[in-house]
């Protein structure tokens, strides 16, 4: 059986009735209400108007209903417009999402730019493109959600991307950092949101397979082997089958860091440190 009633949201028209979904359905709007509320992303005044980002993946899928869903539900009193960024790649469905959001009544927006080709261009064969993409991409989208009025760039990264992004920064950059669930643009005039932030990856998957919602592989970035993103990936995934849950407690921990336990003297006063300050501090650290 499945789940027609008209006192939801049409993103949601269909949904199996199972216990398993409706547990997952549960968890991830509590998860993504978590987010929000923790990060402040609904500000007091004036109403917002968010750009949603919609890029056709599971993860965006569920960026799109869960946040329609708040919506509906009255507690997100945000206005929500959809957008998709069409970059040019060969072969990508231009139809498919334009009827999806048409046909779910969500308000949104197409945009054609080929940043595909400046991409294949400027990166030498060989070379990954997710960098240059990025930037062309974030850019358009930037300039999208000033001429529609909107105050935030909403993304649709969850808790697996934010984890991968710290082991890469870690193994590769040389530093503690991931994507933030809340930022300030390089120009000060725009937020960028990822409310998605304590939602598991495999929830993601799981429930735009189960919703049934047209999925739009990436042939770009996607395409490519060898990159650092999914040598990390693989890394967790074996450490996550050897023991289960431990995705979830090194999410825990980029929540409950300790600046006085780490080394970086720009965090904390080492130098300016007294033993009157002392308080078993050093007993814990070890």
């Amino acid at each position: 059986m499945r789940d027609d009633a008209d006192d939801i949201h049409p993103l949601f028209h269909g949904a199996p009735k199972t216990t398993e979904f409706k547990k997952l359905r549960k968890r991830i709007v509590q998860n993504t209400r978590e987010a929000i509320a923790a990060y402040g992303m609904v500000a007091d005044g004036p109403r917002q108007k968010w750009l949603v980002c919609l890029s056709g993946g599971k993860d965006s899928y569920t960026l799109l209903a869960v946040l329609h869903e708040l919506q509906w539900r009255g507690l997100l009193p945000v206005d929500l417009l959809a957008c998709n960024l069409d970059q040019g790649q060969p072969n990508f469905p231009a139809t498919v999402l334009p009827a999806f959001l048409e046909e779910m009544g969500v308000p949104h927006r197409i945009e054609y730019q080929d940043t595909y080709s400046i991409v294949m261009d400027k990166v030498p064969a060989g070379r990954t493109m997710c960098a240059l993409c990025s930037r062309l991409r974030r850019g358009n989208l930037y300039r999208i959600a000033r001429e529609e009025g909107c105050s935030a760039v909403v993304l649709g990264h969850h808790r697996d991307d934010i984890l991968e992004t710290f082991m890469m920064n870690l193994f590769h950059g040389a530093r503690l950092a991931t994507m933030p669930p809340k930022l300030v643009n390089e120009e000060g005039d725009l937020f960028v949101y990822r409310p998605l932030a304590h939602v598991a990856e495999a929830d993601c998957e799981s429930f735009a397979t189960a919703m049934g919602y047209p999925i739009i592989p990436c042939d770009l970035c996607g395409s490519q082997d060898g990159l650092q993103r999914q040598q990390v990936k693989a890394i967790l995934d074996d450490w996550e089958r050897n023991t289960p849950g431990r995705r979830n407690i090194m999410f825990r921990a980029l929540m409950n860091a300790r600046p006085s336990h780490l080394l970086d003297p720009k965090l904390f006063d080492f130098a300016g440190l007294s033993l009157r300050d002392a308080d078993g501090s050093d007993d814990a650290a070890r």
